[in-house]
Formats: C-alpha cells, structure tokens, sequence
C-alpha cells in the first residue's frame, strides 16, 4: 500500500526544472551504447533535440487540472453531456515510446457544466506525462468528478501503443480500450459511451 500511495504522489508531484544539459549527456551516452557516431552530421544536434522534446512531453507534471475546471455554469436542464473523440499523444512509462489515440468524456451535471474545451485541456495535462493508459484514464475521471461534482462520470480511452505495434509482439493496428466510472452512472450510459468509442461493435 505505502509503495503504490509512493507511485501516486510522484507521477501527481509538479516537475522543477528539467535538467536539458543532463538529459544531452544521457542521450551521447545512449548512442554511444548503440555504436552510433554521435559527432556524425545527423546525430550532432539530436542531443539537444530529445532534451526539448522531453520537456514538452512531460509539461503536464507542471499543470493543475484544476486550474481548467474552476470557472463552471450554472445548469440545471441538462442530463448528460458527452464530448468525444479528444485526441491524445502520450507516453508509456514503460518503454518511453508513444501512445495516442482518443478519449470520450461524459458527465451527468449537478447544477454547473463546464466550457467544453476546458475537458480537453485536462486530457492534455495528464497526457504530457509519462503514463500508464489507465492511470490517465483514472485522474481524467477523478479531476472532473472531484472539480465538477456531477452525479456521475464516465471517461473512456482508447490507445495505440506503440511499444506493442513498433516493437515486442509488433501487432500493428491493435488498440487498447479502457474506461472509468465515477459516481452514480447506470449501466446503459457506459454502454453508450463504449459503443461511441468503438468498444462494441
């Protein structure tokens, strides 16, 4: 239990400042490792490149999904909202290679909706993260249930992971759907939502 409340509040923790001359140093060591030339024309700058490349995609360490769902509206006559096919890039943990795909958000307001691009804007911060899909399928879940107090949440995401399509088992094409509940949501709103992401068929 204390090892997985550990994992929770580093990958919750804000980033500092990321380190771009240490990141360079690991990536010359890296290519150095493979046998590459790292002094060779194509390679020269690469160093510099991974180190901003990596600072973009870890922004999100820095965001507070919060910040996006703090200005609501007051409604009262709306009974589900659904906003789908929010596009995502992220990266696994695991091998620190991509995986993008789709997610679909759906909440039953309790008196306050939210402007529909602030639900993308929280998908953005937990996917500029090194991730697990359904760690990122969780908080998404959580920031809108805990920010919105809707009477219940449904997040849906579905993946390409390219450490399973470009490496490994290399099954190009194949996707990984999972999904969240929160609250009091019945059981044929998930249904809608997996359908409307593809999961049935």
């Amino acid at each position: 239990m204390d090892e997985e409340k550990n994992i929770s509040e580093n990958t919750d923790a804000k980033v500092r400042e990321v380190d771009a001359e240490r990141i360079e140093r690991a990536v010359c060591e890296i290519l150095a490792a493979i046998g590459e030339d790292v002094g060779r024309e194509g390679l020269r700058e690469t160093p510099s490149r991974v180190a901003r490349m990596l600072k973009e995609l870890t922004a999100g360490y820095a965001a507070d999904a919060s910040e996006h769902l703090s200005r609501t509206f007051a409604e009262s006559g709306s009974g589900l909202v659904v906003e789908r096919d929010i596009a995502f890039s992220s990266t696994c943990e695991h091998h620190l290679m991509p995986f993008f795909g789709k997610v679909h958000i759906a909440y039953i307001p309790d008196g306050k909706v939210v402007g529909l691009s602030k639900l993308a804007r929280v998908v953005d911060v937990y996917a500029a993260r090194l991730q697990l899909q359904e760690r990122m399928n969780a908080q998404i879940a959580d920031a809108v249930f805990d920010n919105l107090s809707p009477k219940g949440v449904v997040v849906v995401v579905e993946a390409e992971h390219t450490c399973m399509t470009a490496r490994g088992v290399k099954k190009a094409g194949c996707k990984t759907l999972s999904y969240a509940v929160r609250g009091d949501v019945d059981a044929a709103t998930v249904n809608m939502l997996l359908t409307l992401a593809g999961g049935e068929r």
